[in-house]
């Protein structure tokens, strides 16, 4: 796949007029709404190149102004189809803000739609270079589980979790950093337009930092849950 510094969509034909449109959600020609195609992403919904810094308030401006526009009750007296596509289009903006708003989810999305991120692909093995503190971890946590069961004192046993789990949020906040690092690295790639084999270098770093992000999510969330 080829990259750009900007979304551009083929020109649609309209259903209603029948003109050719290079309008995103509106006929350019008739002003009818649009059936959006299924191979327009998120990034197009808004009009963005696919980037992964967004500035917020932009973002956020632009979906207040689509939101009220494709409002259904902007189409109560319109056509069906209209009624139809306004509460399609209405439910894809509010997944594509969801998605777009949030770093990391932004992250995976656009790894998906390059094909570099597949389902279920985050659950992974321990990275090797926290096999040891894992292994600790895991230990930790089967004593405070046999301690639980006995009625025993926890006492120093969750303070060595909450040490852990301590241990590992900083490790999250580090692989965030790594991720925003080489986040921006993409948007460079994009800005001049980089060979097909750099980006996809990026990207895969981009996936490793998202599996080793999930793994370690992971484990703080069994810490949390153990020690509530």
């Amino acid at each position: 796949m080829t990259a750009s510094t900007t979304s551009t969509n083929p020109p649609l034909v309209c259903w209603s007029c029948h003109e050719r449109s290079l309008g995103t959600h509106f006929c350019s020609s008739c002003g009818k709404l649009q059936q959006i195609p299924q191979s327009l992403d998120y990034f197009s919904i808004f009009e963005l190149p696919k980037k992964l810094w967004i500035e917020m308030g932009s973002l956020e401006k632009k979906f207040l102004q689509l939101s009220w526009k494709l409002h259904p009750d902007n189409f109560v007296n319109a056509s069906e189809t209209e009624r139809e596509l306004s509460l399609k289009q209405s439910s894809e903006l509010n997944d594509a803000y969801r998605v777009l708003r949030d770093p990391v989810a932004r992250v995976e999305y656009l790894l998906g739609i390059e094909g570099m991120r597949k389902e279920g692909e985050h659950k992974q093995q321990a990275p090797p270079e926290l096999l040891e503190e894992v292994f600790e971890l895991n230990e930790s946590l089967d004593e405070l589980r046999e301690a639980k069961a006995a009625a025993g004192d926890l006492t120093a046993l969750k303070a060595r979790l909450e040490a852990a789990e301590k241990n590992f949020q900083e490790k999250l906040v580090e692989v965030d950093s790594q991720l925003q690092s080489t986040a921006r690295k993409w948007d460079a790639a994009i800005d001049t337009n980089a060979d097909e084999a750099g980006r996809k270098k990026i990207m895969a770093r981009m996936n490793e930092h998202l599996n080793r992000r999930a793994y370690i999510r992971n484990l703080v969330t069994n810490v949390q849950k153990e020690l509530s």
